[in-house]
């Protein structure tokens, strides 16, 4: 099976990476020894891809996924597929030693597959917001023999959160956010809750307007209007789907919304702001700017 081993929330920070280690097979080495032993790596997963980058070990990425679009040079390396449906025989054809999945990667019969066939498959950690980069964080450190740069992407996450927690002020009633995924013109979906898109949305400050709902479901005419939202949120890519805001406003009902009337429209880089991974923060305070809940 593939290995999953997320690593304890109880350990104290100074032992976590340590801890991981162990419970992973890694030995956490020096610079010199490491470059001697870095494990050419795969990369399923745009948020696992960055913080591949952002610890360092960008140089050992052979292939990654097409979800995997920052840093630039990320976009050029070759591409895997998109990281929900992998192929074995893609996977395989890289001779890496370690690929690196997202825990929403798939199927679990391809991982399983390569895994059998010699290619080792570590699952990150799932979830989103603060907690789960964290723990993402401690998982890849530990996982690359990176020790001192978690310790410092982590001890920077944290800063950047106390900063925006102090930063993001709501008001006496939180805007309403209903987030519009419409990567394709004839596939337009909402958010409801245990999404990427709600936790960034209460991040920065707002509200999902879709409540009652879990996951997402098919943009409808009835759901939109009673949503009633005071913001539409939707990512570049989405607009450029449908073909600009005066597209997304023709969906039903969003044009009978609050927000719709208005012509508030907000859309951000869809990996940027569903990927939760080291430009959390940055997400967070460029919605929270947006909605006008930045102090």
């Amino acid at each position: 099976m593939v290995e999953h081993r997320p690593l304890p929330a109880a350990l104290r920070r100074r032992d976590w990476l340590a801890a991981a280690a162990g419970g992973l097979g890694v030995a956490l080495v020096g610079p010199s020894a490491r470059a001697a032993a870095a494990p050419r790596l795969l990369s399923a997963g745009g948020s696992i891809t960055e913080l591949v980058y952002r610890l360092g070990a960008g140089g050992q990425l052979l292939a990654t996924d097409s979800t995997s679009l920052f840093p630039a040079e990320a976009a050029r390396l070759p591409k895997l597929g998109y990281h929900r449906a992998l192929s074995a025989e893609g996977l395989l054809a890289q001779r890496a030693d370690l690929l690196l999945a997202s825990a929403d990667a798939g199927p679990p019969q391809v991982l399983d597959q390569v895994q059998a066939a010699g290619l080792r498959v570590l699952r990150g950690v799932p979830g989103h917001g603060f907690a789960a980069l964290q723990s993402q964080i401690g998982w890849l450190a530990a996982a690359l023999g990176r020790p001192a740069e978690g310790r410092q992407l982590a001890g920077f996450i944290e800063a950047e959160r106390a900063r925006l927690a102090a930063a993001i002020r709501p008001g006496p009633v939180a805007p309403r956010v209903l987030f519009v995924l419409s990567h394709a013109a004839g596939n337009v979906q909402v958010a409801g809750s245990g999404t990427a898109a709600q936790t960034l949305i209460e991040l920065a400050g707002g509200r999902n307007a879709l409540q009652g709902v879990q996951g997402y479901r098919p943009l409808s005419a009835e759901a939109a209007v009673a949503a009633a939202p005071d913001w539409i949120l939707g990512t570049l890519q989405g607009l450029d789907a449908l073909g600009g805001v005066p597209a997304l406003l023709a969906r039903p009902g969003l044009a009978l919304t609050p927000a719709g009337r208005a012509g508030r429209v907000l859309a951000f880089d869809a990996l940027l702001m569903l990927g939760h991974g080291p430009r959390l923060p940055q997400a967070i305070e460029q919605l929270a700017r947006g909605l006008g809940t930045l102090a």
